[in-house]
């Protein structure tokens, strides 16, 4: 059985972008309180998140992004950055408890605490590029983390699966030319942010270690389990990861409004039990999972807690 920790904070729901606005603190409280509910919270260790310290955020985001992000906050109300993602006055707080969460939790694996980490956190953040927020994301916690892992623990390659049904364009142009970091992606084609072809491969010395798998509309369990037995384990058992991270949207739901995907709250939990057994014959079951997308709150509370059942039988 794996020591599974969860992070989450209340400081995550005061990340509100507005009324209606899908990625809503509903979002984070129909999972607590479904995994309440159900008694899987009480089966998992509580790891308290910490500010991030912008020496990490800095790795991935251009310093001048992060000042204007800081200068922009509104003491009340809304400011909008792009179309979809706003500003409120609980929001960099969040973001900035998020990504630290996410360090929290490769802390407290990489000293044995725990093996495995899912980190319900507020905002996403695998759409945010380096110098701008994007798709409801301010800073790329995922991405943030890669590079905590490499250079605050020493470890060298480090593999992140991104099964949220949007491309993590952010991430991907972070690593695509470094070959320490492997990126693999499952997306929903066409659709927003519109990038992930598959010849999105890399460049220079990063090419081959960004892999695409755009999907059709209506693909499924099947359709994601082949994609990942058949492409991610043996591209997984080339590059010999040292530390497992997943961007886990939770938004191929077949229920989910903002797609046209057939996932199921069981088919998460297969996807995970790959992504485990990946972990378990490379890097002693190293695994953080952030909380990207999901919209549907019954589906995404159901989705995380096979997902996090998975993780402990892994």
């Amino acid at each position: 059985m794996g020591r599974v920790g969860i992070v989450t904070h209340p400081a995550y729901l005061e990340h509100d972008m507005g009324r209606q606005h899908p990625e809503s603190p509903e979002r984070l409280r129909a999972i607590i309180g479904h995994l309440e509910s159900t008694g899987t919270l009480s089966r998992l260790t509580r790891i308290q998140p910490r500010i991030a310290e912008k020496q990490w955020i800095t790795r991935i985001h251009d310093p001048a992004y992060v000042q204007h992000l800081e200068e922009q906050v509104p003491h009340t109300g809304c400011v909008a950055l792009d179309p979809d993602t706003t500003l409120s006055p609980g929001s960099l707080h969040a973001a900035s408890l998020a990504v630290g969460g996410a360090l929290a939790a490769v802390d407290a694996i990489m000293e044995n605490q725990v093996d495995q980490v899912f980190c319900a956190i507020r905002p996403p953040g695998h759409h945010a590029e380096a110098h701008r927020a994007m798709g409801f994301c301010l800073w790329n916690t995922v991405a943030i983390a890669a590079r905590y892992i490499q250079e605050r623990h020493g470890l060298t390659r480090v593999l992140i699966v991104d099964w949220d049904v949007h491309h993590g364009n952010g991430t991907q142009h972070a690593f695509e030319s470094d070959p320490s970091v492997l990126f693999f992606s499952t997306h929903e084609y066409p659709h927003y942010p519109g990038t992930g072809l598959q010849q999105e491969c890399g460049r220079g010395a990063g090419e081959g270690m960004t892999i695409n798998v755009p999907l059709s509309s209506g693909q499924g369990v099947d359709d994601y389990r082949a994609v990942f037995q058949d492409v991610l384990v043996p591209a997984a058992r080339a590059f010999k990861p040292e530390f497992v991270l997943i961007s886990a949207g939770f938004d191929a739901h077949r229920d989910d409004p903002l797609a046209s995907m057939t996932m199921t709250d069981e088919g998460y939990g297969d996807l995970t039990r790959i992504v485990a057994g990946i972990a378990n014959a490379h890097c002693h079951g190293r695994i953080v999972a952030c909380l990207e997308g999901g919209y549907h709150l019954r589906a995404l509370a159901a989705s995380v807690e096979h997902h996090l059942l998975a993780l402990m039988d892994a």
